[in-house]
C-alpha cells in the first residue's frame, strides 16, 4: 500500500448557523479519507433536505471539486453538469503497479528500471488529444446490469470496449518515483488508467498515488468551501451557496 499525498490544502473559518429549506449548488473540497457520499449524508443532516445530488464523485483517497447540488431544481442540473470537461492534479509513483491501479489497491507488480526524462515525454505525447481507453475493472461502469468493481471483486475480469476521451496531459515535476501531471480531460476519463497505462509504456510500473480535481466546467477549487467543515453541527452553508446557476455560469436548462 503506497502513501497518499495532498496535492493542495484548504482551510477556512467556521460557521455556525441553522438555516433548514436552502436550495442551490454548494462547491465542496472533498477532504482525502472520506467518500463522496458521506458529505452527501452530512449536508442532508444539516439542511434536513433528502433532495440532494452531485455533478461527479470522487474516490476516497482523492480530493478536491465536488459540486453538490440541493433541491428539485438544482438537482435536475446534474447530468449537464456531469458532461462538463475536468482538470485535475495527479500524482503518479512509478516502481508499482496494483489491482485498482490506485494507491488503494493491492501490489501486484514491481520494476526497478528509473526512466528518464526523454522517455517520459515520449510516453506523455500519446496522452493528448483523442485517445481510446479501456475502462479499468476496478470501475463503477455497469456492463450487463453489473458493475465492473463487483465482477472485479470477485475475481472476474471481462472483456472491455475502449471508449473515446479527450485528454491534455501537462508534466509539472519529475523527480523519481513521482511524476505530477495536470490532466484535462472529457467526461468518462479514468486518470488512474492514465497512470497504469504509462507504466506499462516505459516498461516501469506505475500507479495513482494522489489526485486532486481542481476544476469541474467552470468551478474552479479556490471557490470551493473545506468539506471537513460539513460535520460541524450547525453549520451554515448559506454563505457558500450558489443560487444563480439558472442564469450564470453557463449552464442551460
Amino acid at each position: 500500500m503506497q502513501q497518499n499525498s495532498p496535492l493542495l490544502d484548504n482551510s477556512q473559518t467556521n460557521n455556525r448557523c441553522d438555516n433548514p429549506g436552502l436550495e442551490g449548488v454548494l462547491l465542496v473540497d472533498k477532504p482525502q479519507g472520506r467518500t463522496s457520499f458521506s458529505l452527501i449524508r452530512n449536508l442532508r443532516k444539516l439542511t434536513q433536505i433528502q433532495k440532494i445530488g452531485h455533478a461527479g464523485t470522487l474516490d476516497p483517497f482523492a480530493t478536491g471539486v465536488m459540486i453538490l447540488l440541493i433541491g428539485r431544481s438544482y438537482t435536475r442540473l446534474s447530468d449537464k453538469l456531469l458532461l462538463e470537461d475536468k482538470e485535475y492534479l495527479a500524482e503518479v509513483s512509478l516502481g508499482v503497479s496494483t489491482d485498482t491501479y490506485d494507491c488503494d489497491g493491492k501490489v501486484v507488480a514491481h520494476s526497478k528500471k528509473i526512466p528518464t526524462s526523454e522517455e517520459i515525454n515520449e510516453v506523455l505525447a500519446y496522452f493528448q488529444g483523442e485517445i481510446d481507453q479501456i475502462p479499468p475493472m476496478y470501475s463503477a461502469k455497469k456492463i450487463g446490469g453489473k458493475k465492473l468493481y463487483s465482477l472485479a471483486r470477485a475475481g472476474i475480469t471481462i472483456e472491455r470496449e475502449a471508449a473515446r476521451v479527450h485528454v491534455k496531459t501537462d508534466l509539472l515535476n519529475y523527480t523519481y518515483p513521482y511524476l505530477t501531471l495536470r490532466i484535462n480531460c472529457s467526461k468518462g476519463t479514468y486518470i488512474r488508467s492514465i497512470a497504469h497505462e504509462m507504466g506499462e509504456k516505459l516498461n516501469a510500473c506505475a500507479h495513482l498515488a494522489g489526485l486532486k480535481r481542481i476544476r469541474s466546467g467552470c468551478y474552479t477549487i479556490d471557490r470551493c468551501m473545506d468539506g471537513s467543515l460539513l460535520t460541524n453541527e450547525g453549520f451554515d452553508i448559506s454563505p457558500y451557496l450558489i443560487t444563480d446557476i439558472l442564469q450564470n455560469d453557463s449552464v442551460v436548462v
